[in-house]
């Protein structure tokens, strides 16, 4: 009852009204009805005194610090559009028409209203993706390895100094995880986006789950009506072929906005998994794989705008995926020198997977004011069916043995959340709850497959998990002064867990709940200096495979299983970053992990387990620096490093904590070789020296990509050609220190490659589409 008081206080608390404010609102257009959508407004009395950016809609606010007689001014590009002087005495709104910036002398703001390329906000660093010259002609996915903290490697996306992220577009997550995800975003065409957000901080808004920042794509928005759509078609050369394509189609008109996106892929890589664990009693390892990846997805999506202050949005995608491996595995196991068996295994691992979303959207503007109130419901059901066939040959008793596992899982996954942005002259509220809903159940079976099946001793299993998660939050944000921004946020959440083993009798059913505070403050010393502090705490929850106890045999003496015992880890963050010219960018900072949860290794009479468990605390403090800036007009470099001392401590006796010093760099390179930038080559280079992570010491890895890109037929068709992994040094390897023994890892993942994208846009090329994603985080643990 207590919490629940707390949670209705901490609500009730964002509802306030407060006195209205002395605020210049609008909607900014052109003599033909087009919004102008990101121009900024800026307010000034012989001196720049506030500005603000439109948003997607044209609509702008922007605060008078006194009464008085004030410059308004709209630039577009750079440019000046249109001027006026405002007595301001209290709130005025207004809707102004812009003139061509040809009626105003430009010179005088051209340096410093142009957006430039890397920005520092109060709690996130922004990407203008649309004024980089490295970044255009190119798939989302290719922008992104172009932006600074973010780090790219085999398709997959990470933030620098977090151990995940999640993908935004428009403020609303993006709804898929794995090869998925990668495909969407390679779906998505850099000319289409505006610009990058990097949250590496997440405000209280934002789920408290993972250790991990927020990458938030801005889409470009444009009023022209008709069909727009794009065809893209790349090949990629691992050791297999591999192929993707995709087809999107828009449609907008003055009341509906709609996309229908059709992706198809079909990849084949082989990789090398090399392993040994050293002791009295031995094992090694050798796996050669082959990866055979390939589905089919449909994105619908459409928007309709109900009235001039409201808007609904429906959403659902469909994927039917196979991941299939596969495997052949040799095991030595010996005691001190002398081999006591020799075991060759072939494996086949068959998956399908179809997987359902619907996302239900409702936004309604409650005042010119920019008061807001945002719902949504969001629906995913996945059901995958693994089945595993091997055979094991013992080389040294001249003896074979075939298996069979069986295991269906089925997720069903339900959210709810309501948001309330509230502007009021003290402060901006947003306030908002969620709720969401975990129902998986797993059902394994493992067979001795001779004339007849014969169920194994722990071969069958049940488990049904059941968690309910409850969340209300509260932030604000205030202009202290022409110098100073501060904002502050608290977020509290609620879970019931729910674990059963109907065949073992056990049941772990237990309920917490966190407050989760965020804060930040920010200084801007003038032009060229701005310095920023913030502080989150997170939790990390652990996803449904972790947790689940059943059995995955890889051969008779090597298994993979869950902890359903495991408990959450909890993170807390420190930053303090500072930016000069928006070029150069720094930000050290100070992580505290408590129970973080890894993969636990056992060895024990010749069996191996691979299982979960809570197994340290860790310390780390850093500093990221960043510097991005253009050289003669045709050259864009970046460049990007990350040191950091690490230092974890076990919380279980069976591992080893370690201590380093960790530096990660990159070094990425665009020429514009035609006045046009229709041609360009790039260059990039990444290394990581060698560190410490958990229990875990890496040996480090480096990796090269070159390439170039053309743009033909007045930019609607773009070829992307790049060689990945060149020297194919992108290996891990490394040993995790136990009390008892070294098990050290040498790992391939097909890397090196040859790439090579087309991708054609035809109709109205301003249509961009409905490309809404609905906040629904909780998708993402079920795996």
């Amino acid at each position: 009852m207590m919490k629940c008081r707390v949670a209705a206080f901490i609500l009730s608390v964002g509802l306030v009204s407060f006195y209205q404010a002395q605020t210049i609102t609008g909607k900014i257009s052109d003599a033909q009805a087009n919004i102008k959508a990101y121009a900024e407004v800026i307010l000034k009395k012989d001196k720049i005194i506030r500005s603000s950016i439109t948003d997607e809609n044209g609509n702008f606010r922007i605060d008078a610090p006194e009464k008085g007689i004030y410059e308004l001014d709209v630039l577009v590009d750079g440019n000046i559009v249109y001027k006026q002087e405002l007595n301001i005495y209290g709130n005025i709104n207004k809707n102004i028409i812009v003139k061509k910036e040809t009626e105003y002398n430009i010179q005088e703001v051209k340096l410093t209203a142009r957006k430039k390329i890397v920005e520092r906000k109060v709690d996130r660093m922004v990407f203008n993706v649309e004024n980089s010259i490295a970044s255009q002609g190119m798939s989302t996915l290719d922008a992104l390895r172009n932006t600074p903290l973010v780090r790219v490697q085999n398709d997959n996306i990470s933030i620098v100094g977090k151990n995940g992220v999640s993908i935004m577009i428009n403020d609303k997550i993006v709804n898929l995880s794995g090869t998925e995800l990668t495909n969407y975003i390679q779906s998505l065409r850099s000319d289409n986006i505006s610009k990058i957000e990097v949250i590496t901080t997440p405000p209280a808004k934002y789920e408290a789950q993972g250790n991990s920042g927020i990458i938030n794509i801005i889409l470009k928005k444009n009023p022209d009506l008709g069909w727009s759509g794009s065809l893209s078609t790349s090949y990629v050369r691992r050791s297999e072929d591999g192929f993707s394509n995709n087809v999107n189609l828009n449609y907008q008109s003055s009341k509906i906005n709609s996309s229908l996106k059709l992706r198809q892929y079909d990849n084949k890589k082989r990789s090398s998994e090399v392993n040994s664990i050293e002791a009295i009693n031995s094992l090694f390892s050798d796996d050669k794989r082959l990866d055979m990846n390939n589905g089919i997805g449909i994105n619908f999506s459409s928007e309709m705008q109900l009235t001039d202050k409201s808007k609904i949005v429906f959403v659902y995608d469909f994927a039917d995926v196979n991941q299939n491996m596969d495997i052949r595995n040799v095991s030595d196991y010996k005691t001190f020198s002398t081999r006591d068996s020799l075991l060759s295994t072939y494996a086949e691992h068959r998956q399908n997977a179809q997987t359902h979303m619907v996302n239900l959207y409702y936004d309604y503007k409650i005042d010119s004011l920019g008061k807001k109130l945002s719902l949504n419901a969001n629906y995913f059901s996945n059901n995958p069916e693994n089945e595993i066939n091997f055979t094991t040959d013992n080389l040294t008793s001249i003896s074979s043995k075939s298996f069979r596992s069986y295991n269906y899982t089925k997720y069903n996954v339900w959210s709810a959340q309501g948001d309330l942005v509230l502007p009021f002259k003290f402060t901006t509220f947003e306030t908002g709850m969620k709720f969401s809903m975990f129902d998986n159940k797993s059902n394994l079976k493992y067979y001795r497959v001779n004339e007849f099946p014969v169920i194994m001793p722990d071969g069958t299993n049940l488990f049904n998990y059941n968690e309910e998660n409850y969340a209300v939050y509260i932030s604000a944000e205030k202009i202290l002064s022409d110098r100073w921004t501060a904002k502050g946020g608290l977020r509290y959440e609620y879970s019931i867990i729910d674990g059963e083993s109907p065949l073992a009798g056990t049941n772990q059913k237990y309920n917490y709940g966190q407050f989760f505070p965020t804060a930040y403050l920010a200084y801007k010393q003038n032009t060229n200096n701005m310095f920023t502090l913030s502080y989150s705490r997170r939790i990390n929850r652990p996803f449904f495979r972790a947790l689940n106890p059943n059995r995955w045999y890889t051969n008779p003496y090597t298994f993979a299983k869950g902890n359903p015992l495991l408990r959450p880890s909890y993170n807390n963050n420190f930053e303090l970053g500072y930016s000069f010219k928006s070029k150069l960018n720094l930000s050290m900072y100070y992580q505290n992990v408590t129970n973080s949860f890894s993969q636990l290794v056992t060895y024990t009479e010749g069996i191996k387990t691979i299982d979960y468990a809570n197994m340290y605390n860790e310390n780390n403090v850093g500093i990221d620096a960043s510097y991005y800036d253009t050289f003669f007009k045709i050259w864009e470099v970046s460049l990007a490093a990350n040191a950091y001392y690490t230092k974890s401590k076990n919380i279980i006796p069976q591992i080893v904590g370690q201590k380093s010093f960790n530096f990660y760099y990159s070094i990425n390179n665009t020429i514009s070789l035609s006045s046009k930038k229709n041609v360009q080559l790039f260059m990039n280079y990444s290394q990581m020296l060698p560190g410490t992570f958990g229990n875990f010491k890496s040996d480090g890895y480096s990796m090269l990509n070159i390439g170039g890109k053309i743009s033909l037929m007045d930019k609607k068709m773009q070829i992307n050609i790049f060689f990945e992994d060149v020297f194919k040094k992108a290996i891990s390897q490394g040993q995790s220190v136990y009390s008892d023994f070294i098990m050290k890892n040498k790992n391939y993942y097909d890397l090196r490659s040859f790439n090579i994208s087309l991708n054609y846009s035809f109709g109205n090329s301003k249509v961009k589409g409905a490309n809404k994603n609905i906040n629904f985080d909780e998708r993402n643990r079920a795996k």
